[in-house]
């Protein structure tokens, strides 16, 4: 009996001693705040860049800018595929459960988690000890403003939660503790003090620098000079606001760092990543040692149906994108007939002329698909041509010999980089901000230069036999020759010019809504666009409410109805 009262006491104590051990591979809280290893948390807020998912992508936006804004259809097999995609889409059917936007919610709520974390404790290091401490706060800083524009112009409101608020009153925080301006400021303010800690110049590819942070400042000035009242309405435009957009921009182009890609294709290819143009892109890999890299996950469903690829045929271009690249007699934009006449439809690509710039964007039946003249786009690689018509979107394809092309089954992926702001961006946000201060003529080299750019860039555009893949035809804008260059006029030929220049990319539809036309646009687009594919017979635009995505009942339900349902929901 004594050997078995031995046993236990023994037992005991080796449990106390097995209890009181530290787990194996885990890190204590306290161990994290070290330079090392909050370099390594910074690292990983910069990695929450590119941690969307093919259902909740914001790599692009492309599934809440492209395809809410008339550049593309959802696609894929039909409205019931993804059908959170086609309620987005058709605006009517929308609802504040959407599953799909409360992901997108969480997932860059994560980012903005990530970077907290991190600038807590990188706050509490002594500089002496971490050098590069200025500089990591500045990134940080990038990273958070990033991550909270793009829930900015989804969603409008949204609880701001930085490094300084305790987790415990995380539940606390309405979506209406700040106003719209006030939230705008928050994310500027993030911008200008990224700009303010980083350099000129970073040693590694991918992380913010000065001038990537005055850009994205640039942008988030331009965005909140156009006030809005609550029924989400331009009410008034910001002078002072658009002249510092102009300084920002100018500081930029001084710097001499940025230039325009002398091919505007070279800016989708693996080949000119973080070239001069790239301003700031989000950083993929593969075999970096990891099972299956840093892939882009967020455009994995955009790949045609063909033998090479597979899957999964989603964010098809719409006729209407389509017909925006013809140009007239004197190589300008049709910007009143356009529509007037279907090229999708009819397939003629040779009788009219057309901006190069559409077959850098759409691939189309019977041309060469990314630039390979003996790998021709077919109509069978369409995988419901019925529903979506066939055609797809180029600019975040790649080829399936290309060195960074992944699958990773039954999708399609690659480490091609993406850009977030590139320096033709920085051109039409200075255009755009000169045009409104009245100031357009200053405005008019800028949208030539991308004119110019596009009219040179058809060296990659040929078919087989080495004729062009359409008939080209682009002009700059001459005053008293071709055009008469007031500011209504040039407000236009700047608003056509961003749709040409970043179609597909994600952003036209958030465009549209701070000039405070989307209603009008998006509404006239269905009239006609209905006409050609019935999967938007139930579209339909609701003026004061469509200009944003309902909050996601799942965190007004989190927030025990402490955040407050935007406007018309």
């Amino acid at each position: 009996m004594k050997y078995v009262f031995l046993f236990i006491i023994l037992f005991a104590f080796s449990c106390k001693d097995a209890l009181d051990q530290a787990p194996q591979g885990v890190v204590s809280d306290d161990d994290l705040n070290t330079p090392e290893n909050v370099d390594k948390m910074v690292i990983a807020a910069y990695s929450a860049l590119g941690n969307d998912h093919y259902t909740s992508p914001y790599t692009s936006l492309w599934a809440y800018g492209s395809i809410r804004g008339g550049d593309a259809y959802k696609g894929g097999d039909g409205p019931g595929d993804i059908s959170e995609f086609h309620l987005l889409e058709t605006f009517s059917l929308n609802r504040a459960d959407n599953g799909l936007t409360d992901e997108v919610w969480f997932r860059l709520y994560v980012g903005i988690g990530r970077v907290n974390d991190a600038l807590r404790r990188l706050n509490a290091i002594d500089a002496a000890a971490y050098p590069n401490k200025e500089i990591r706060q500045g990134e940080l800083r990038f990273l958070r403003g990033h991550f909270y524009f793009l829930l900015k112009i989804m969603f409008k409101y949204m609880p701001y939660i930085d490094e300084n608020v305790d987790r415990a009153v995380y539940d606390t925080i309405s979506n209406r503790s700040l106003s719209n301006d006030a939230l705008w400021t928050k994310i500027a303010d993030d911008f200008r003090a990224a700009a303010a800690q980083l350099p000129p110049n970073q040693p590694e590819k991918g992380r913010a620098n000065q001038f990537s942070a005055k850009a994205y400042l640039a942008k988030t000035m331009l965005y909140q000079a156009y006030e809005q009242n609550e029924k989400n309405e331009v009410m008034t435009v910001n002078i002072a606001k658009l002249n510092e957009v102009n300084q920002l921009c100018d500081e930029i182009i001084a710097s001499g760092k940025y230039t325009l890609n002398g091919d505007y294709g070279n800016n989708f290819l693996t080949q000119f990543e973080n070239s001069r143009e790239s301003v700031f892109a989000i950083q993929y890999s593969k075999d970096d040692g990891t099972p299956k890299g840093r892939l882009d996950y967020g455009h994995a469903l955009n790949y045609p149906m063909n033998q090479e690829f597979g899957c999964c045929g989603f964010h098809v271009p719409s006729h209407d994108l389509i017909n925006a690249f013809k140009t007239d007699a004197n190589g300008l934009p049709m910007f009143d007939h356009y529509n007037d006449a279907d090229v999708a439809e009819s397939g003629d690509y040779q009788t009219g002329s057309f901006d190069p710039r559409l077959d850098h964007t759409v691939a189309i039946p019977g041309k060469p698909y990314k630039y390979k003249p003996l790998f021709v786009f077919q109509r069978s690689w369409a995988r419901a041509p019925e529903v979506y018509d066939a055609f797809a979107s180029l600019k975040e394809a790649v080829a399936p010999d290309d060195p960074s092309f992944q699958k990773i089954p039954p999708f399609m992926s690659s480490s091609k980089n993406w850009d977030i702001i590139r320096f033709s961006d920085v051109m039409l946000f200075k255009a755009e901000a000169l045009i409104e201060l009245g100031r357009h003529n200053e405005a008019l080299p800028l949208i030539n230069g991308l004119r110019t750019r596009s009219s040179g860039s058809t060296a990659l555009l040929k078919k087989p036999d080495g004729t062009p893949s359409s008939r080209y035809r682009v002009s700059s804008y001459q005053p008293g020759v071709n055009c008469t260059w007031t500011q209504p006029f040039a407000r236009q030929a700047l608003r056509w010019e961003r749709r040409l220049e970043f179609a597909t990319e994600g952003y036209h539809f958030f465009d549209l809504v701070r000039w405070g036309i989307a209603a009008e646009y998006i509404n006239h687009y269905f009239t006609v666009e209905k006409a050609r594919s019935a999967h938007l017979n139930d579209a339909s635009f609701r003026k004061n409410r469509d200009e944003y995505l309902p909050i996601p009942l799942n965190q007004i339900n989190y927030s025990r109805g402490l955040y407050k349902q935007n406007n018309g929901w």
